[in-house]
Parts: structure tokens; sequence; C-alpha cells
């Protein structure tokens, strides 16, 4: 397994209203946000991001921390496992020249609708199964993404992102105790596959996934 920590610590976090949100959210509202269309991305606030847009502000300043971490350089390759409109591949095309540079995405709409830019670099598919040989990619990130599937596609997913890369950093949703846990659930929109901190590192464990790991807390 491999090591546990916040790469995007510089990620710019914003203030919560867990409270607010679970009153919002229905089950009907958490069945159109896993569908990942329109109504996710760019549609009402209680079923996805209400607009979903390019912001230098979130993944410029993390792209350093990863590039440091990782040596990346002109002649690495990065794939994003779940990389909606490419929003974080456009900025490490940016900041790294001459990264090679890949995506994919469940969303036939984010992947529509990427940045003109790194449209030629994504590709609708799934993490369970991702169309590229072993060890394509120096590194593969995922952000916030295999725990939208259940856990036995969970597990693939990870397996696939271990095929795929050379290395690999993931994050998930999780909790350390019972008001995070409640938190968690309370917040929680499109993730079908939650456990707490140490239920996960069993978890990679018991499939084999070798990568680096954090988790995402409300």
């Amino acid at each position: 397994m491999g090591q546990e920590i916040d790469l995007l610590i510089n990620y710019p976090r914003p203030v919560r209203n867990v409270e607010a949100r679970a009153q919002e959210k229905s089950e009907e509202d958490r069945a159109i946000a896993r569908r990942f269309g329109k109504e996710f991305f760019d549609g009402d606030r209680k079923q996805g991001y209400g607009g979903f847009n390019y912001m230098p502000r979130f993944w410029q300043p993390v792209v350093p921390t990863f590039q440091e971490f990782y040596n990346l350089n002109g002649q690495s390759s990065l794939l994003d496992v779940g990389c909606a409109k490419g929003f974080m591949l456009y900025d490490f095309a940016q900041l790294v020249p001459g990264i090679k540079v890949g995506g994919i995405d469940v969303s036939e709409y984010a992947i529509a609708n990427a940045m003109e830019s790194t449209k030629k670099f994504v590709q609708v598919a799934n993490a369970t199964s991702l169309p590229f040989a072993d060890k394509s990619f120096d590194l593969v990130i995922s952000i916030n993404t295999v725990h939208n599937l259940d856990r036995a596609e969970c597990a693939k997913a990870l397996q696939e992102i271990e095929r795929v890369g050379k290395r690999s950093y993931i994050t998930v949703d999780a909790y350390r105790n019972e008001e995070e846990k409640k938190r968690m659930y309370a917040w929680n929109l499109t993730a079908k596959t939650i456990m707490s901190v140490e239920e996960w590192k069993v978890f990679f464990k018991e499939i084999g996934f070798t990568g680096d790991y954090f988790w995402f807390i409300p």
C-alpha cells in the first residue's frame, strides 16, 4: 500500500454548510446527480455543482505539489480518471510544459463540454475498464471519483488504475469518527462507497491497491 498524504493541501477549502445541504438534497436529487449529465455539472446547485467552470485558483496551486512529489517533467505522462471538463489536465499542461496528459470520464456531457484545448486528450470511458495498455502512464490521478461506484466496481476501478499507471494517487469520501460519518452522509450526493479511514485501508490491502491516497471529509 502507498502513502497517506494530502497532495491537495493547497486546494482552496470552501466553507461548507453541511446541515443546509442535507436539508436541500432529496433522493431524487441524488438520482439525478448520479447520471452525471448537464444537471450535475451546470444545473441546479442541489443536484451538483450549479455551474462547473474553469477557475485557475483551484488547480494551479495544486499542480506544483504533484509535480514535486512525483518528479514530473516534460517527458512524464499523466491520466486523470474522472477528468470532467479537463480543468486539472489544462493546468498540468500549462504548468508542466511538454507533459503528456489524458483523461476519461463516464459523463458524455462533461467530455462534450470539455475545454477546447483538452478535448483531444479526453474521452468517455468507465473507470472499471480503462482503455489503455498496462503501465501506459507515469502517474494516474483520481480525485473523488472511484467512490461513486459500488464496492465491487470500486475495487475493479482501483485495480484498473494500478494496471495502467506506474504510480497513482486517489482521494475518496471517508470519515474518522461518528461525527464525521454523520456529516459525510448528510453531505454526500453521488458516492456509493463510503467507509471509515481504517476500512478503506483494509479495502486497499484486500484488492492489492498500492497507490498513494487521501480522504475527502467535509
